[in-house]
């Protein structure tokens, strides 16, 4: 084996154990309880049940010590199951928020309160949480945010406005970013911090944003004169830049930033294989589409490595980012030609066209979420030394 190449997988022998045991629950649940498959999944398969039965067997807060209702294992044991799960297609979106990026940061900025109290309902799949952090007129120019904490007796009072809250109309919480201190223009990063904001609070409305099929995962969620006490606060007054930049690097590098259309990938090469081939340029075509997406699984993997290990991985985290769902924008194309060579008579012909809709609606969101490829590409070059 090539020197370093162990970095780029994740086949150890109590993984691959992990993987088949998934693999078992998913097949079952699905048989018992009747959900398909979604493209998007992460984001739009909102289901609190079956959040709930991920927990109860054990697949969620697999990274939160067990001191805290976790199961105390590794970073590469939850990328397994998140695999797994994005490739079934199964509905996760109910607790992802919480799961993929609170309960990191509790873990690296919470008080013993915070980690005692939130962790363990967590790990049951029973919390849930949204992220406050874009707002209408910054996009995914964080530093751009204005969304206020002004000091009050025990506490903060919060006025803004955040956008694209993802399933902020489940969510017990929101983790708000705002400032906390007065903008300056020679230091724009300075001056955020980051505050546990519970949904029902006096003050909090949250609005849908509808999306063009119809769907609501989005919100925007806005805070009035909201008073929350200095128990609310994550991690330190003034340091919620580098917190949220820490957590991005678990947002971005995932496998659901290459995985996100794979129901309709996976299902389209299942039907071909069973069907007429298609002709040598769209086998090549499948064979290049299938050839991007290994390398992109390796490189995410190997940014997963680097957060078991504690390092950091922002440009890493970023790269991977860009990389797949440029991906996942171009593979919904090549999906399109690949579904003429399915037979439409077949049983398997309706769901990929349906898969196949859903694919092209969401595709224009895969390159915003989590930071514009724009935005990213400028993270990647200052994290080089460039301007």
């Amino acid at each position: 084996m090539p020197e370093g190449f162990d970095a780029l997988c994740v086949n150890e022998p109590e993984l691959a154990s992990l993987r088949t045991s998934i693999r078992r629950f998913l097949e079952a649940d699905r048989a018992r309880h009747g959900w398909e498959p979604a493209v998007d999944s992460w984001l739009c398969g909102a289901d609190p049940q079956f959040s709930a039965r991920l927990g109860d067997a054990g697949f969620l807060g697999l990274t939160i010590p067990q001191r805290y209702g976790g199961h105390g294992l590794g970073h590469l044991h939850r990328y397994v199951v998140t695999e797994e799960l994005l490739l079934a297609g199964a509905p996760v979106a109910a607790h992802w928020f919480a799961d993929r990026q609170v309960a990191p940061g509790l873990l690296a900025y919470g008080t013993e309160e915070q980690r005692s109290r939130i962790l363990p309902r967590i790990a049951e799949g029973r919390f849930f949480s949204a992220i406050g952090m874009s707002e209408p007129q910054a996009g995914s120019d964080l530093a751009a945010a204005t969304t206020r904490a002004v000091r009050t007796e025990g506490g903060w009072v919060l006025n803004g406005r955040k956008v694209w809250t993802s399933g902020a109309h489940l969510a017990h919480q929101v983790v708000v970013l705002a400032r906390t201190s007065p903008p300056d223009p020679e230091h724009r990063h300075a001056g955020f911090s980051q505050f546990l904001v519970p949904t029902d609070a006096a003050g909090v409305t949250i609005e849908p944003i509808i999306t063009m099929d119809g769907e609501h995962h989005f919100n925007e969620t806005t805070f009035t004169d909201v008073v929350v006490a200095d128990s609310a606060v994550l991690g330190e007054i003034g340091d919620g830049w580098r917190q949220v930049t820490a957590e991005l690097s678990y947002e971005r590098s995932g496998p659901e930033r290459i995985l996100s259309t794979a129901p309709l990938l996976l299902g389209l090469l299942g039907a071909l294989a069973e069907g007429t081939p298609p002709d040598d340029r769209t086998a090549a075509d499948v064979g290049h589409l299938v050839a991007r997406l290994v390398s992109l699984r390796q490189l995410s993997v190997s940014v997963a490595h680097a957060l078991a290990a504690g390092e950091p991985a922002a440009n890493q985290a970023a790269l991977v980012k860009d990389l797949g769902t440029r991906f996942e924008q171009e593979s919904v194309q090549l999906a399109a030609d690949l579904l003429d060579y399915v037979d439409s008579a077949g049983p398997t012909y309706p769901r990929l066209k349906l898969l196949l809709t859903a694919s092209r609606l969401h595709s224009p969101m895969f390159t915003l979420r989590g930071g514009t490829n724009e935005v990213l590409r400028g993270v990647v070059a200052r994290g080089m030394g460039l301007r």
